[in-house]
């Protein structure tokens, strides 16, 4: 069987042409340019893959009959009216503590966030987008951030509130290493980062919705 010179193979594939001083035109055979064509290649499959996938995240979410967002939810799907309305009202209103958010910074580290929110709820029209705005300030890895809408029942149609004792909205849940280390319910106890900063760091912490006596 014939070897061949794969040099000689490669190169066929990426041969141009070169001008001389007399005038003449020869050819020239170059691997690097063909490396060069499958990199290119390489970089344009990556990215239709990540359009793609990108676009999949965005379509978990879906509006049932009475008009409410339900699903897994990212920040773009807040962009569409209604919702858009009181989203960017709240987001661009809500005020920061400067001091909290830069203790967030550390506090965030190793945590992952589960949050159930309600496009018809008070209460989440303003947790929503003030959490948002919260974990871009401290640089949080929306990777760790699970987001889902409920219906009115508090349910979603593949059935993602299961397990997790689902009772008021806003929930959000907070695990380190794999294990929930804390919960806010409804609506702050002081401010949303100030609790949430509480949850992280392991100091005590009662929720809104704790009648007992309050730490």
């Amino acid at each position: 069987k014939k070897k061949i010179n794969k040099k000689w193979y490669l190169g066929r594939y990426c041969t141009h042409h070169i001008k001389t001083n007399g005038g003449t035109t020869t050819k020239r055979n170059d691997s690097k340019t063909f490396n060069l064509i499958m990199k290119k290649t390489a970089f344009f499959l990556l990215l239709f893959v990540s359009t793609i996938c990108f676009s999949q995240e965005n379509s978990k979410a879906t509006i049932n009959a009475s008009g409410d967002l339900v699903g897994i939810t990212v920040k773009s799907d807040f962009d569409q009216l209604p919702y858009s309305v009181w989203f960017k009202t709240n987001y661009d209103s809500y005020s920061l503590d400067a001091k909290t958010v830069k203790k967030l910074k550390k506090g965030f580290k190793n945590i992952t966030i589960k949050a159930f929110m309600a496009t018809w709820c008070r209460d989440s029209k303003k947790a929503a987008p003030q959490l948002i705005k919260l974990l871009e300030e401290t640089g949080f890895d929306f990777t760790n951030l699970e987001m889902i809408t409920v219906s009115r029942s508090k349910q979603t149609p593949d059935h993602l509130e299961k397990d997790f004792d689902l009772k008021t909205v806003p929930t959000i849940l907070f695990y380190k290493d794999g294990k929930e280390i804390g919960r806010y319910l409804e609506y702050p106890r002081e401010t949303l980062e100030k609790d949430i900063l509480k949850i992280v760091t392991g100091k005590k912490y009662q929720n809104s919705l704790d009648k007992s006596k309050q730490l």
